[in-house]
């Protein structure tokens, strides 16, 4: 664990490069860095990169020196680059660090990772975790004769923590429990070489980025202090701040929510479709458009693949969906907006037959189904394969699992409305609902339906987007929804106006220019089947799956108002 003195600032945090533009995980005012502040701190940094790596080479020569007259030198050192770059298959064979445990007792193994903590016991003894993928694994160097030199153990101290190498030796079981490692083995170690040598003074320690706030709380209370990485300096290092428990963990179950999404719907007879993102026209409508040239033509990022799932549908697909890039430029700095972000997409043909009033009302009750079935999969999937990334998660940020129900329940913004009034809650009976009232609607359905999952359907016609369809009894609705986790809002959904006419008159009457979007109106004109759909933030269904406060934790690289690298 690092004391305070390695690299933080004197309120025990890192040190931001960025300092004008820091973001806490509920920042709402950011201010951008002035050029001259920006570049003074980029040259400082350069002048510590360089101040290191001339550091790293002196140490390098020098141990190459004193391992001339050693016998035993073969078994250490760095790997040239030439021996690294690809030339034939050499039939070595590697152990995950995850595979290693006690049936391999007695076994040679070998296993590549990165170097996570070096301990110098004494000149002749010393210990190195190796870790991978998340799994960690103590070796130990001891000086034995023909095969552990003195030099050897002194390398292997002298490697840089985050460096990658290579490590072959003997399995053997301990008398007792490893606290510092996943795996309760050891490798005695015959051979250490480093592939790839990381700076010996990284910007951010993996173990303080891997920190509780319930750990730094505990240390506070007790008069000690430890260091707190805070947001923005994880994002300015986030390649390194991506290799924390947490974070492996978080895009793991970011990974199995996109693998589910898509086999469920495969199974369910949808097609997969990549939709264009460079369009001409805004898709949603609004000003929260990315606009740009193209040549010589006005066109904008797409804000959705809206409009062209459904004139795949009206291309005869049926049933589609998409996993792909979204972007919204919007001004929003908030602890769940992003400019860009990967959005799950469906849309569907609805077949049955029925009376024109209660067919459409079917179209979108059937796609509310969907969406039903599909998240309690992924809920009920995530339960079951990711525990074990779930726990590295709450090990970090702690948080009760999502609790659901089996059947998704379904409410209508009127009967919503009237449970925030009988709360006390003022609330536009034809208008939208803000970021507190859906918190507080959400509160008010986990107390009656104990449930943090619900769909809120039937919203004013007015606060949805021009290609929503009235409701058939009050056109002053929509057959329209939103879907909550925890009370936040993480799908809109509803069924889509499919007649030309009407569509034309929807667009306009939202402030659209229909000729940027003649093509997509034009679509219908040449038979449109009753349809609807949905779109999901990934991100933001991870957030609030795992209770993070902010979508920047759930991002890989996020894009918002003020970050566009790395």
């Amino acid at each position: 664990m690092s004391s305070p003195s390695e690299n933080p600032t004197a309120a025990g945090e890192y040190p931001n490069p960025n300092p004008a533009a820091a973001t806490d995980d509920s920042s709402t005012d950011i201010t951008q860095p002035s050029k001259k502040a920006a570049k003074k701190e980029a040259a400082k940094l350069e002048k510590l990169r360089r101040q290191q790596e001339a550091a790293a080479a002196a140490a390098r020569a020098a141990l190459a020196e004193a391992s001339i007259d050693d016998l035993l030198s073969s078994n250490y050192g760095d790997f040239p680059l030439k021996d690294l770059q690809s030339k034939e298959v050499s039939g070595r064979k590697w152990t995950e660090v995850r595979e290693l445990d006690e049936v391999m007792k007695d076994k040679v193994v070998l296993v590549r990772g990165r170097a996570q903590t070096i301990r110098a016991v004494s000149k002749k003894m010393a210990f190195v975790v190796v870790r991978k993928r998340g799994f960690t694994v103590q070796c130990i160097l001891s000086v034995a004769p023909d095969r552990v030199s003195p030099q050897m153990v002194k390398f292997a101290t002298g490697l840089s923590r985050e460096s990658i190498v290579e490590v072959e030796g003997v399995v053997v079981v301990p008398g007792g429990p490893i606290t510092g490692a996943s795996q309760q083995v050891e490798i005695v170690v015959h051979k250490i070489y480093c592939i790839n040598r990381a700076l010996p003074t990284l910007p951010v320690n993996i173990e303080d980025a891997a920190r509780s706030e319930v750990e730094i709380e505990k240390a506070l209370q007790a008069g000690e202090q430890l260091v707190r990485v805070n947001q923005d300096t994880r994002l300015n290092y986030r390649v390194l701040d991506l290799r924390t428990p947490a974070n492996q963990a978080i895009f793991r179950v970011q990974c199995q929510v996109g693998n589910i999404f898509r086999q469920f719907l495969l199974s369910e007879g949808f097609v997969e479709i990549h939709t264009p993102k460079l369009i001409a026209g805004s898709s949603e409508g609004g000003a929260a458009v990315f606009r740009l040239d193209y040549k010589g033509q006005p066109a904008c990022l797409a804000q959705s693949p809206q409009l062209h799932k459904q004139m795949s549908i009206c291309g005869d697909f049926e049933r589609v969906f998409e996993i792909g890039p979204v972007f919204r430029a919007e001004d929003s700095f908030t602890h769940r907006h992003l400019c860009e972000f990967t959005g799950l997409d469906v849309e569907m043909e609805i077949d049955e037959h029925y009376s024109e009033a209660s067919f459409l009302n079917l179209i979108y009750h059937q796609v509310m189904d969907v969406v039903d079935r599909l998240f309690v999969a992924i809920f009920d999937s995530l339960n079951e394969s990711c525990k074990k990334e779930l726990e590295s998660i709450g090990r970090q940020y702690p948080f009760e699992p999502l609790k659901y129900l089996r059947k998704t329940l379904k409410l209508t913004f009127k009967e919503g409305v009237e449970m925030l009034k009988e709360a006390g809650v003022e609330v536009d009976s034809l208008g939208d609902l803000n970021t507190e009232s859906e918190r507080k609607l959400g509160q008010l359905v986990f107390e009656k339906y104990k449930t943090e999952f619900y769909i809120l359907h039937r919203y004013p016609l007015a606060v949805r987007p021009f290609y929503t369809m009235p409701c058939y009894d009050d056109p002053a609705y929509s057959n329209s929804f939103d879907v909550f986790i925890r009370g936040e809002e993480i799908i809109s959904g509803a069924q889509r106006v499919h007649d030309p006419e009407f569509l034309k008159q929807r667009a306009e009457s939202c402030g659209i220019d229909v000729k940027t979007i003649s093509t997509y109106i034009d679509s219908f004109r040449y038979g449109a089947p009753p349809h609807g759909g949905f779109g999901v933030g990934l991100e933001r269904v991870v957030m609030l799956y795992c209770a993070l406060n902010n979508i920047r934790k759930t991002s890989l690289y996020p894009r918002d108002p003020l970050r566009i690298a790395p």
